[in-house]
């Protein structure tokens, strides 16, 4: 078995899902298939990065989601300005 992965997420530390089952059952039900499909279509060559963008995808990260939200609404608002 694998061992836990953490990480901090607004100071306060997480595991973080690293195996395929683990990483799966973490994420939202909508996201599951996207992620099935990302693992079977990776190569050797690129698992490891599918599987450490995954693992993080996984991890929910409440102020850095907002931040996200609030860039892409700055750019509609800079593109709509435009």
């Amino acid at each position: 078995m694998a061992e836990p992965l953490k990480t901090f997420v607004d100071g306060v530390e997480v595991e973080v899902p690293n195996t395929i089952p683990g990483i799966r059952a973490a994420l939202p039900e909508g996201r599951r298939e996207e992620f099935d499909q990302a693992v079977d279509e990776a190569g050797v060559d690129e698992i490891h990065a599918v599987m450490r963008h995954w693992m993080l995808e996984a991890v929910p990260d409440p102020a850095a989601d907002a931040l996200l939200e609030r860039l892409a609404a700055d750019e509609a608002e800079r593109r709509g300005a435009a």
